[in-house]
């Protein structure tokens, strides 16, 4: 009974939420009868956001990439055809097809079209090897791989049966589509920064309440321009898919991430929102100040939301400098989803925290006894929405969960005000001579420093201590350090245990394509960062 009581109360949540934002409102009957149909055939997935938004508004733009703009109608059109094709060649219901694309239309139209079959996707990250989509495609058993051309080196390794299809646009078939398919699931990869990706099963959404819950703290708008540049594969590029096309909004999308471009089209498309990752917005800002002074004069967007990865607060505070008090900074993961929710004023407030849990969450802080903590003392982070994922595909893998909460693998502590300020990861903390450190504050503190481009600090094995930090530094172009000035800095400002006895100057941080740092490359040769 609580259950169900608690579903009608987010429903009602979220109905005056899409009211305020203009996705509820009053519909035409014969545009309706479409609406309710797609929903009663598809429920709650992509595929329902644009059958709903092809019965609703045809005409609309759904999106805009490289190659032009596509409309409601024509997505329509275009994904049954496809799905079709998909049908003849064996998918449908409980087959997995993989997705392997830069940001473009046919990252979409590939979910769509798999979706009107009640098979499940499984999003593929850009940035793994060929060794690595091998043993996904083996694991995951995937029946068919979508994927662009520049691919192709990589997917050589996967197994004769598992088909590459290029062309979306190819596919066509004769077969009716099933008149109310099962519902699949959205398999997402984890970030595999440690370790090779685990698909984690993400469910569709069972009411509206999702929707609310970020709508209570970032205020998007039907019908308005959405520029997605974090990549539709992961998370958080897949959760921007789903509310702009919840929303009706068409969907702005570039294959690859280039900070000049960016302010480009989000000026020319007049996007009133934008979806990104913290290492873009640094990269915006590493342009030259003549151009930065020059951008957003005609058009600026009411919302720049980032998430994937953190957000120092010198970056957050330095973007809003520069372009006004638009900022929204999520916390969540590819298992819990969301999390906390920095608005604005927070981040004007705290710079760098997390946020607070937004409308329908509850976000606890536990220590090692599964108690909750002191407001201001740091503990194991928990939290408990209504989009947890369903579990990963790995047998035998799990997260930490307890009292109906989901950890988040993370350490962090609240504040007077219920914002969440982030220390590190509970697995990147390291005992050194007895002493528990945390690597976060360390990158802090070097990454406020204005000679410090970027910088990465992770626990490396010690003969003496046990462990000990290790700190991979990225200069400003002209900066005069050296290990002994960095040292320095740590002593001055943190315990002797948190001094880094390995400092490593490197030209860049590897990264994966939501800017975080994959720590197990930083052990080996160093690689170039690879931003989509």
């Amino acid at each position: 009974m609580r259950a169900g009581a608690e579903q009608v109360a987010g429903s009602g949540r979220a109905i005056v939420a899409l009211r305020r934002s203009g996705v509820v409102r009053t519909e035409r009957p014969d545009r309706l009868f479409g609406m309710g149909l797609g929903l009663l055939r598809y429920r709650f997935t992509i595929a329902a956001a644009y059958v709903v938004g092809a019965a609703r508004h045809p005409d609309r733009i759904a999106v805009i990439d490289e190659e032009g703009a596509v409309t409601f109608g024509e997505l329509q059109r275009r994904t049954d055809a496809m799905a079709r094709g998909f049908a003849d060649a064996g998918v449908g219901p409980g087959v997995r097809v993989g997705v392997l694309c830069r940001n473009h239309r046919g990252a979409i139209e590939a979910q769509v079209a798999v979706g009107k079959l009640g098979a499940d996707v499984v999003l593929l990250n850009t940035g793994l090897s060929a060794g690595q989509l091998k043993e996904v495609a083996a694991e995951l058993e995937l029946h068919t791989v979508v994927a662009d051309p520049e691919f192709d080196a990589a997917l050589a390794g996967l197994p004769a049966d598992c088909p590459v299809v290029h062309d979306l646009t190819q596919l066509d078939g004769t077969g009716a589509l099933p008149r109310r398919p099962r519902v699949g699931r959205t398999i997402v990869l984890t970030s595999g920064t440690t370790g090779t990706p685990k698909g984690a099963r993400r469910p569709p959404p069972r009411s509206l309440a999702p929707a609310a819950a970020i709508l209570s703290t970032i205020p998007l708008r039907a019908a308005e321009p959405v520029l997605i540049a974090a990549p539709l594969l992961h998370t958080w590029g897949y959760a921007a898919l789903q509310l702009a096309a919840l929303h009706g909004s068409p969907v702005v999308l570039r294959r690859k991430f280039d900070p000049a471009e960016f302010l480009r089209v989000v000026e020319e498309q007049r996007c009133e929102a934008v979806f990104a990752v913290p290492v873009m917005l640094q990269r915006v800002l590493e342009l030259p100040a003549a151009q930065l002074d020059a951008a957003w004069t005609q058009h600026r967007p009411r919302i720049v939301a980032v998430s994937g990865s953190a957000l120092p607060a010198e970056l957050a505070t330095t973007f809003q400098d520069r372009f006004g008090d638009v900022l929204y900074n999520l916390y969540g993961s590819t298992e819990v989803s969301w999390a906390s929710i920095a608005s604005p004023a927070d981040l004007r407030a705290a710079p760098g925290t997390a946020g607070r849990a937004p409308a329908g969450t509850r976000l606890v802080i536990l220590d090692e006894d599964g108690r909750p903590v002191p407001t201001g003392t740091e503990g194991r982070v928990f939290v408990r929405n209504d989009m947890p994922f369903e579990g990963y595909t790995r047998e035998g893998a799990d997260i930490e969960r307890t009292g109906g909460m989901l950890g988040t693998g993370d350490i962090g502590r609240l504040d007077e005000d219920g914002r969440l300020q982030l220390t590190g990861r509970a697995d990147d903390m390291i005992v050194s001579g007895g002493e528990n450190v945390h690597p976060g504050p360390v990158e802090d503190l070097l990454t406020a420093r204005p000679e410090v481009r970027e910088a990465a600090v992770l626990g490396v094995p010690d003969a003496q201590y046990g462990q000990r930090l290790a700190a991979f530094v990225v200069l400003e172009p002209g900066a005069s350090v050296d290990a002994h000035d960095v040292r320095a800095w740590v002593r001055g400002e943190l315990g002797r245990f948190s001094v880094p006895r390995d400092v490593e100057f490197v030209d860049g941080l590897p990264r994966n394509a939501t800017g975080k740092v994959v720590h197990r490359e930083l052990r080996g040769p160093d690689k170039d960062a690879d931003l989509v």
